[in-house]
């Protein structure tokens, strides 16, 4: 299945099946949301339309990166998200490059979002779908992103043939700056254990299937069938 790895800004066409990648953290903090029961969640362009979003839907929930900030419910760190109560909520959710990245290729036919704690799941529905070709849309650093790139490039490797060591990926994304960064605290609104929870191998079940639901980038969970062992 060929593999594509672009930064954000390199997306000069819409592709046809896109995997946004941000490890560290919305995508992970997008999956830990569903697994505290969040129903949905909606990217927002802006902070201003995170806000005016939760002002016409008082029961949604707003997470945006960084510090805590009035209006705003959450912040962008799965250590902090995983004590939260969200069943049967909508989670408004924007940052500064995970919902970047699946708001530009929000026209493609196939949008998955994804990290670490659901790679198996979205190896498997890749596989599933069949497409001929993938983007793997590496939102961190202009598409340098260490630790975005190791777990794109881990996926695709997971889709293509025998599943590989991850060892190797896993510690790429430890070493990344980004890892380093949330390690030493120089993040606004971190937990200690961010960066082993972004970390977490094929934590949850379910790939992360982003489309359009009227005018909004909507991201739902999607349950994915194991595949019957090879005899």
């Amino acid at each position: 299945m060929d593999a594509r790895f672009l930064g954000i800004a390199e997306l000069t066409e819409t592709p046809s099946t896109a995997v946004v990648v941000d490890v560290m953290r919305a995508c992970t903090v997008a999956a830990w949301a569903f697994a505290r029961g969040a129903e949905r969640i909606v990217l927002a362009e802006s902070l201003d339309e995170a806000l005016a979003l939760t002002s016409r839907h008082p029961d949604w929930i707003a997470l945006k990166d960084g510090p805590p900030a009035p209006g705003f419910d959450a912040v962008n760190s799965p250590g902090r998200l995983r004590t939260l109560d969200l069943a049967g909520r909508t989670v408004v959710q924007k940052t500064t490059a995970g919902t970047v990245g699946a708001l530009a290729v929000k026209d493609a036919e196939l949008v998955l979002c994804a990290g670490f704690v659901v790679a198996e799941a979205t190896a498997r529905l890749l596989r599933s779908r069949a497409p001929g070709g993938v983007t793997y849309v590496v939102t961190g650093e202009d598409g340098r992103a260490e630790e975005d790139l190791a777990c794109a490039q881990y996926i695709a490797a997971r889709t293509g043939g025998p599943a590989p060591d991850p060892a190797p990926f896993l510690r790429r994304a430890a070493g990344s700056r980004a890892a380093a960064e949330l390690t030493a605290g120089l993040r606004a609104g971190t937990h200690p254990d961010d960066v082993a929870l972004c970390l977490e191998l094929d934590r949850f079940p379910f790939a992360m299937v982003a489309t359009r639901e009227d005018s909004l980038m909507v991201v739902r969970p999607h349950a994915v069938p194991s595949e019957p062992a090879a005899s």
